[in-house]
């Protein structure tokens, strides 16, 4: 059944549906119809000549030039060429497909006056698999994705190149073969189809799901190395998180035991210390945070899924056009930023437990690095060198994008969100995460097979999956095929899947 777009309910989930997996969407008649009072309203105050940004005026530094009417008529192609400046290898496509969708559910709140046949054209586009073949880089996020954007915007001139059944093409010749008619461009309709920050979002939208699933698996990996090192499990009862509140904890330390459920170690026969790390000790607080950051995270990037990001912004009801900032990318690059640390920060987690693990001074009796041949063999010395590596890569790419603002447009566009870069930032921080993590799981495993009891329902689950692909460490091998096995294991999501369905949801 295909997802419908109706201004209002566009969710994380939603997107990533039409993004990722390509579900048709649709959009009813009663949201045509407010496109459609919209732009009858523009049109009667370009008949009577209304001074209005960016359809009789300039734009940026030029919004104080007053355009002829023969100029209207040519600026809006005018405006999409100079603005499609981006630079570089295209966008993932789920990436700029998943900018379609908000900038579809933007303009069906019929308040930013352009033709229902830009909203058609857009909505075709997506349920006929034409992707726009558009440059990552280039966008300030404010006036919004201005140069992704425009290359979106170029298939509605008939020019520019997009995908279409794997193959680059010609954008004309990609909207032909998909019989998607080209609507031209007509006053506002190219500002309207580029003044928001939909690729920045989009793209946000996506890592934010796919956050929220790398971290139940530090959840399941967490798990997996407190059993190989003894851990006391008291720090791990809901109760105490819950008479503190933070909600992510509580969840953090519910999925951990969720995990450890049906565990030897749970029976109080081992022996183990009154307290142990804070790496081991705090990590439903610091997961629980990181959870925490990003439901506030996803809260704000769904409120602008289904707000009106454009400038100016036309009100039928009043007859009324006002001009703004709500193209501005903060709202949505500011709570990234912390996303992206927080990704980090667990991380760093994940890499001290690997400590303990491969360290003979507090691997409560693990052979030295993992290894039975210690000395002659150095087992997963080196795996924690490649973790170190990795994060400290995250560390350079954690600092916040959003206070780089660079001027732009003669100093008229004087604070901008540098969004994108968040965006682009924040997309190999996790990269290096799902190497971390894997790391984690590898030495877990690699620990728990040295040790005779039986592991939690989860756990023991993680580790079958886990040996699916990486044998069990018996003397040394390159360990790069296995690092980089782990990492494509991570990013699947295979664990994550195999043990929630043996122990149900971890959220």
């Amino acid at each position: 059944m295909a997802i419908v777009l109706n201004g209002e309910h566009l969710t994380v989930d939603r997107l990533v549906a039409i993004a990722r997996h390509k579900e048709k969407i649709e959009v009813p008649d009663e949201a045509l119809n407010r496109v459609k009072a919209c732009r009858a309203m523009l049109e009667e105050k370009i008949k009577a000549k209304e001074i209005m940004y960016g359809i009789n005026t300039g734009i940026g530094e030029f919004s104080e030039v007053i355009l002829t009417d023969e100029q209207v008529k040519q600026f809006q192609k005018y405006l999409i060429y100079n603005h499609a400046a981006g630079i570089g290898d295209p966008a993932a496509i789920e990436y700029i497909r998943g900018a379609l969708a908000s900038r579809i559910n933007v303009l069906i709140k019929g308040k930013s006056g352009c033709r229902p046949e830009i909203v058609q054209a857009f909505v075709e586009m997506l349920n006929e698999d034409v992707t726009p073949v558009v440059c990552l880089k280039g966008s300030v996020g404010a006036s919004g994705d201005l140069a992704p954007m425009s290359q979106i915007a170029l298939l509605l001139m008939g020019e520019g190149e997009a995908y279409y059944k794997g193959e680059r093409l010609p954008g004309k010749v990609a909207m032909e073969r998909a019989g998607i008619k080209i609507p031209g461009l007509k006053a506002r309709d190219g500002l309207a189809a580029i003044n928001g920050s939909n690729l920045i979002t989009s793209i946000s939208a996506l890592q934010l799901y796919d956050i929220n699933r790398w971290l139940k698996q530090a959840e399941i990996a967490c798990a997996m190395t407190l059993e190989a090192l003894y851990a006391n499990m008291k720090p791990y009862d809901v109760r105490l998180h819950e008479v503190r509140g933070f909600p992510g904890a509580v969840r953090a330390s519910r999925a951990i035991m969720k995990c450890i459920e049906g565990s030897d170690l749970l029976s109080g026969t081992y022996k183990k210390r009154v307290q142990d790390a804070y790496s081991m000790r705090s990590s439903p607080q610091v997961i629980g945070a990181a959870h925490d950051a990003a439901a506030f995270a996803k809260r704000q990037v769904e409120i602008e899924l289904n707000g009106v990001g454009d400038n100016p912004v036309f009100f039928p009801e009043y007859k009324l056009t006002l001009t703004g900032a709500n193209f501005q990318g903060t709202p949505v690059s500011l709570p990234m930023d912390m996303v992206g640390a927080a990704v980090t920060m667990v991380s760093v987690l994940s890499e001290r437990r690997l400590n303990r693990l491969t360290n003979p001074a507090l691997s409560v009796g693990l052979p030295a690095f993992l290894t039975k041949g210690a000395g002659m063999m150095s087992g997963m010395m080196l795996s924690q060198y490649t973790a170190c590596s990795l994060i400290v890569e995250q560390r350079i790419l954690s600092a916040p994008a959003s206070i780089m603002s660079i001027p732009a447009a003669a100093d008229q566009e004087d604070f901008v969100s540098m969004g994108m870069n968040t965006a682009i930032k924040n997309g190999q921080i996790l990269d290096n995460a799902y190497g971390v993590l894997g790391i984690e799981f590898m030495a877990a495993a690699q620990a728990l097979d040295f040790r005779d009891f039986r592991p939690g329902k989860g756990v023991s689950t993680a580790k079958k999956v886990i040996r699916k692909y990486v044998e069990h460490l018996d003397e040394d091998r390159p360990l790069y095929p296995d690092h980089t096995k782990m990492k494509e294991l991570v990013t699947s999501c295979e664990i994550l899947e195999e043990v929630e369905r043996v122990v149900g949801s971890l959220e």
